[in-house]
């Protein structure tokens, strides 16, 4: 099996375009060329960090500010979560759930497992890592449920002085985790899980 690489050819990543090893710039979108990007796991090391610091403050602070005439009401991930399994909305619940703590973990756990796996050369299960990270990619912007439903339902549900939702700060730190989380998933440049097949031992 020959690889590009091995072929003197080197492809645009946005693109697609095939160019000889060496052309700088792509002759179709003129996107930058690069056969690897040698600093791929300084940014994906950098953006997941990112990520992880922010995906704190999301889950300590108030996701949804909500204020009536009788009281005011602060509303966290898990906290959201429990109210609404205790008023028998257990299918959002479960969608919130998933879409708010299982795949942001899962995505740290799945970014620093290809990240090491990349750092220590590992032959071993290439296809399913490579498959792993593109459902890390694929998944990445469903994350976002969350802010979603905080944005609209600050906009639908804002009745002067009776009723006001507002996002809390939660909000904005869960939406910086999630994007530093798909710029770490986009800085990994998956053709290294394959690089390590073309050394010898």
């Amino acid at each position: 099996m020959i690889t590009a690489r091995d072929a003197g050819l080197v492809a645009c990543q946005q693109c697609g375009q095939v160019h000889p090893l060496g052309t700088q710039v792509c002759k179709r979108c003129e996107g930058r060329l690069q056969s690897r990007d040698v600093d791929s796991l300084q940014k994906v090391w950098a953006w997941l960090i990112a990520g992880m610091i922010a995906y704190i403050p999301a889950n300590i602070y108030p996701m949804l500010l909500t204020s009536t005439l009788v009281e005011r009401s602060e509303s966290t991930i898990i906290g959201g979560v429990f109210d609404l399994v205790e008023h028998g909305s257990w299918g959002i619940a479960i969608i919130v759930f998933v879409a708010s703590v299982m795949i942001p973990v899962g995505k740290f756990v799945a970014i620093i497992y290809l990240a090491i796996s990349v750092q220590r050369r590992s032959r071993a299960n290439q296809h399913e890592r490579h498959k792993a990270y593109e459902v890390v990619e694929f998944i990445g912007r469903w994350s976002m449920i969350d802010v979603f439903v905080v944005a609209i339902l600050s906009a639908l549900v804002q009745l002067d002085t009776i009723a006001t939702v507002n996002p809390g700060i939660a909000a904005v730190s869960f939406a910086l985790s999630v994007i530093f989380t798909m710029l770490s998933a986009q800085a990994f440049d998956s053709r290294l899980i394959w690089d390590v097949a073309r050394t010898k031992e």
